[in-house]
Parts: C-alpha cells; sequence; structure tokens
C-alpha cells in the first residue's frame, strides 16, 4: 500500500483539504509531547490518500482551570482558528473539533518552524494567575538583538534601547542583580498577531506559542484560555501598546465586526463553541478596537505578562 500524500503547510494546499483530513481522518497516536500541563498527543491523521502530522488534545486530559469553568479548552482553541480565519492572516494552523482515540478533542495541524524546530506546545498553567518578570530568547546586547532581526521573534537585550527593527515590551531580571530588556521584532506578522489576540482576549501569548512556519508564515498556537468575558490579555506583544492601528488592522476588524452580527456564519458557529456572554465580550472588544483605533494597553487588573515566558 502506497505511503499517503503528505500535505505540506497551510497555504500550500486548501484550508478545506486540510480541515477535512483533520476531521474525517483516522487518528493515530505517534506519541506524548512532554512538558505540556495538560494532555497533548502527537499524531497523524490520514484520510483519502493524504496525511497529515497534528497535534490532539482530548478534554478528558485538560487540567481544570479556576477561572475558565464554562465549556473546554478544546473549544476556544477550535473558535481562535475561526476568528483568525475570518481575519484573512491565517495566523493559527488549522484547527477541528472531533473525535479521537480518548474522546472528543482538538486537532491542529502539526507546524514545523523554519528552524527545525517542530510545534512544541505548551498548555495553559493552572497557576495561571500568579506573575513574574518576563523574559525571552535571543541575543543580548544590543548590537546582538540588531543582528538577529529576521531569525529571532523576542530578544533580551542590555541598556534601555530597544534598537533599530525591535520594540521594547519591559524589564526582566536574568539572575544576580542583572537586569535585561525584553524586546519582539517589529514585524508586521506579530502585529497582526497583537490584533488578533486582543480580539480573542488571549490570556498566554508566550515565546514558545510563537512558530515561524517553513513558508515563511507566523503561526500562534495555543489558545486554550482565550475568550474570557474578563481582560486577561497576557502577552510578550505589548511593543505597540498605545500606538494607533494600521490601516489593514482597521479594515479587518471592520470586515471582522460584520461577520460576528447575528445570523453570520462566523457568529453561528462560534456561539456552539463559547458561552453567550463571551461571544457578547468578543463583538464589545471589536468594537473598543474601532472605537479607540489604538492597540490595547495593559490593564493593571490582570498580569500583563504570561509566566513562564517561552
Amino acid at each position: 500500500m502506497p505511503a499517503p500524500e503528505r500535505l505540506p503547510a497551510p497555504g500550500v494546499k486548501a484550508m478545506g483539504e486540510l480541515e477535512e483530513v483533520l476531521a474525517k481522518g483516522e487518528l493515530t497516536v505517534v506519541g506524548r509531547i512532554p512538558g505540556a500541563s495538560n494532555a497533548v498527543l502527537l499524531c497523524t491523521a490520514v484520510y483519502g490518500g493524504a496525511g497529515v502530522d497534528c497535534v490532539y488534545k482530548p478534554v478528558k486530559g485538560e487540567r481544570p482551570l479556576w477561572d475558565f469553568p464554562d465549556g473546554n479548552l478544546a473549544r476556544r482553541e477550535v473558535a481562535a482558528y475561526l476568528v483568525s480565519e475570518a481575519t484573512g492572516w491565517g495566523l493559527v494552523p488549522p484547527t477541528v473539533l472531533r473525535e479521537g482515540p480518548y474522546g472528543e478533542g482538538m486537532v491542529q495541524q502539526w507546524i514545523e518552524s523554519r528552524d527545525g524546530d517542530a510545534d512544541a506546545d505548551e498548555d495553559a498553567d493552572a497557576d495561571a494567575g500568579e506573575a513574574a518578570p518576563g523574559s525571552g530568547t535571543g541575543a543580548e546586547g544590543a548590537d546582538g538583538a540588531q543582528e538577529a532581526a529576521g531569525s529571532a521573534l523576542l530578544a533580551l537585550v542590555e541598556g534601555e534601547e530597544a534598537g533599530e527593527g525591535w520594540k521594547p515590551v519591559g524589564l526582566a531580571d536574568v539572575g544576580e542583580g542583572r537586569t535585561a530588556l525584553l524586546v519582539h521584532a517589529d514585524d508586521p506578522r506579530l502585529r497582526r498577531l497583537a490584533v488578533l489576540d486582543a480580539v480573542i482576549n488571549n490570556g498566554d501569548r508566550k515565546g514558545g506559542h510563537l512558530l515561524p512556519g517553513p513558508d515563511g508564515r507566523l503561526y500562534g498556537i495555543d489558545h486554550g484560555v482565550s475568550f474570557h468575558v474578563e481582560d486577561k490579555l497576557r502577552t510578550l506583544l505589548w511593543g505597540w501598546a498605545g500606538e494607533p492601528l494600521t490601516d489593514e488592522a482597521r479594515e479587518v476588524l471592520g470586515l471582522l465586526q460584520g461577520r460576528l452580527a447575528d445570523g453570520e456564519a462566523l457568529a453561528t458557529r462560534l456561539a456552539e463553541l463559547i458561552t453567550p456572554a463571551e461571544l457578547a465580550a468578543v463583538r464589545a472588544r471589536v468594537a473598543r478596537l474601532l472605537r479607540t483605533g489604538v492597540h490595547p494597553k495593559p490593564s493593571g487588573q490582570w498580569p500583563a505578562i504570561p509566566w513562564p515566558p517561552v
């Protein structure tokens, strides 16, 4: 029997084909991804002669979170994908909700990052309410950070200046009484992701959840702690806080607002995945972004930077 065709990264083949394989394909568990606080299984899905590597997160393997009592995390992951697709930015890998070997769960295409590291998914931590100083990965020193531009998305730099091509986030304790400036790349892909996170109220945008794909696209993963009705935005992408949204972002948000209206396909699908109050909160966040025209700032009511940050 010939080996099934391996589907390439999203954007090369039609999303519908990828989603069909993920939703209908026979799931075979390859192994468990270590280090995650919830059950995360690496699988293959094969359907109609095509196959794709994927991540399967069964609902039964979710560790309860005190601040997300409504619904399950898997459904929020799917909701994040649907909103991402509605923006046209394609920032979340194809994700479906389906039955698997261990019951209902989220199944998402596995993304090989540009440097060859695979999607090493880190789940939401049960102690998400605890904050600590942020840190990042990359070169030390402003010169080193500038050299890393285009290959690294996050860096720790010495001094108080981010350097050309970088946006400052805040100071981080690096031990021995020393601090360094956490910065992220001034990258339009990251900026789009910052807008998406503001819409879905992402409570866990860590560095390890940013995957530069081999196709040059940037993907964000692990959106289980999103869509809360309260402001829980925690991210390493605060570099644009308070700055005007791009013209592109305002146009996309305007289109998204229309697709969230009652009776629209997106709104109907989201209503199956999150609570009515959470759907209303999504609409309110989009309206607020359009009204203010700027990237949100930390509210001060919730730790602004996730911990651990990687």
